[in-house]
């Protein structure tokens, strides 16, 4: 039986291993097996009686933690499984906190230390009260913007519009028990959020071939709540094109990539973001658009689980129910979800998710006539070649890949249909040699400059 997320393999025993019940403790608890392989092969040990007595007790001293130990026996072999439950106070071992995340252990530090702390508490970094703060820093406009789109999606019940300003924010949590306006309160609705988070803006660049070649940049400050809205209106004025195409006699504009799934993962980075940290980053290149957010995941959904059905645990709880209520989010971790879904009808790649730097970076990919993309559909080298040529070139016509290729007229024809067929070549014309053959791009039709 191979390790799990919960499970962990030892031949013998050392004390240094009590991190790991440590790191069960302060996750979801689980067993740590002390005979057995990594492979999940039991292998024995001979001082089990001794073990037996001694972990319990370390347990104790080191982590103030009660352990069941069990002696197991297999083909002869006798080995022990500890149990460790879940601990709902912090447990450290000598100073320091770990944590079992997938089939790891992680020292907690840093921020990762201080959400881990407070939710064992109980509590978000949002919800703490900020010195100073007065109601006279609220944007009302803000507010009423939230108001207008919570009863609209039916979050909040439409008598909350006469409730006076107080009374709402108490109502949402915004409010702390002391009396001071939180974290969230001012980052949701305040004025001026960055006299108390420096770097609560959002940085969008524009860049050429490499990243040393940027070509000019624009920062989106205020509340947050109504930053999206900024951040996508800046992104079709300044930094995205809008492809023309027409079904019948309507004219269609489009943006490069998915509304949906940009407006999803700006939400996903606002909502998400370490505050405490540096500002979110989107840099917008020719080929793709990458927004990195600062702040790892959550302990408990490690990277390789983030694309699949997974429960939502927000970095900061207030804001996203403030968001939920609004109707911009949803509370059963479906961001993804949506993203992904948006990129495949508009016949884009998968985006690729990543961490680094200290944050999760999602990397949107306009173009899908790259090598790496063409070999995952399956398309042999032939094809791969014709459609690299194509994105170089702009057009193919038979004659060329007959030439191309040194194959004959009906083969070239044959080939070419295929891609039509498959949606990668677009066919312009209908007989004879004026026709030829472009990239086809998805939902928007063939691209109009190459």
């Amino acid at each position: 039986m191979p390790e799990k997320h919960n499970i962990e393999y030892k031949q013998s025993w050392r004390d240094e291993y009590l991190k790991w019940i440590c790191g069960f403790a302060n996750a979801q608890g689980g067993q740590l097996f002390i005979g057995i392989d990594d492979h999940g092969n039991v292998t024995g040990i001979d001082d089990y009686a001794k073990l037996m007595e001694d972990i319990p007790n370390k347990a104790v001293n080191h982590l103030g933690l009660v352990v069941d130990v069990n002696l197991q026996e297999k083909a002869g072999k006798r080995y022990l499984e500890i149990t460790v439950p879940v601990s709902s106070i912090p447990i450290s071992y000598h100073g320091t906190y770990h944590y079992r995340s997938g089939s790891t252990k992680q020292e907690l530090k840093g921020t990762a230390l201080h959400d881990f702390l407070l939710q064992k508490m109980g509590r978000t970094w949002d919800d703490m009260g900020m010195d100073h703060a007065s109601l006279n820093e609220i944007e009302e406009t803000a507010v009423a913007a939230f108001l207008k789109a919570a009863i609209k999606s039916g979050r909040i019940y439409p008598g909350a519009v006469q409730d006076d300003l107080v009374s709402l924010l108490e109502n949402l949590e915004l409010v702390a028990p002391d009396g001071k306006l939180t974290a969230a309160a001012i980052l949701l609705f305040g004025k001026k959020p960055m006299r108390y988070f420096v770097h609560s803006y959002f940085k969008i660049g524009r860049f050429g071939v490499s990243d040393a070649d940027l070509k000019f940049q624009d920062t989106v400050e205020g509340n947050i709540f109504e930053m999206v809205d900024r951040v996508i209106r800046l992104l079709k004025e300044r930094y995205l094109v809008s492809p023309i195409t027409y079904e019948g006699i309507q004219r269609i504009e489009k943006l490069e990539y998915p509304e949906a799934a940009l407006r999803e993962a700006i939400l996903n980075a606002i909502v998400h973001k370490d505050y405490t940290g540096t500002t979110i980053q989107l840099s917008v290149y020719d080929d793709k658009l990458m927004l990195w957010n600062p702040g790892k995941l959550p302990a408990d959904i490690p990277l390789e689980k983030l694309t699949k059905k997974h429960a939502s645990h927000p970095r900061n709880k207030h804001i996203a129910e403030v968001f939920f209520r609004a109707g911009y989010i949803e509370s059963w971790g479906r961001g993804i979800e949506t993203i992904l879904s948006a990129c495949k009808t508009a016949g884009l790649p998968e985006p690729a998710f990543e961490e680094a730097w200290g944050g999760v970076v999602v990397t949107f990919f306009k173009d899908i006539y790259t090598e790496e993309y063409l070999m995952g559909l399956g398309l042999d080298e032939r094809f791969r070649k014709v459609l690299l040529t194509v994105k170089a070139k702009g057009i193919i016509y038979n004659s060329q890949y007959q030439e191309l290729f040194g194959v004959s007229k009906r083969t070239a024809s044959n080939d070419l249909k295929i891609l039509t067929e498959k949606k990668l070549l677009l066919k312009m014309g209908t007989t004879g040699k004026g026709t030829y053959y472009t990239l086809y791009w998805g939902n928007k039709g063939a691209k109009e400059t190459l």
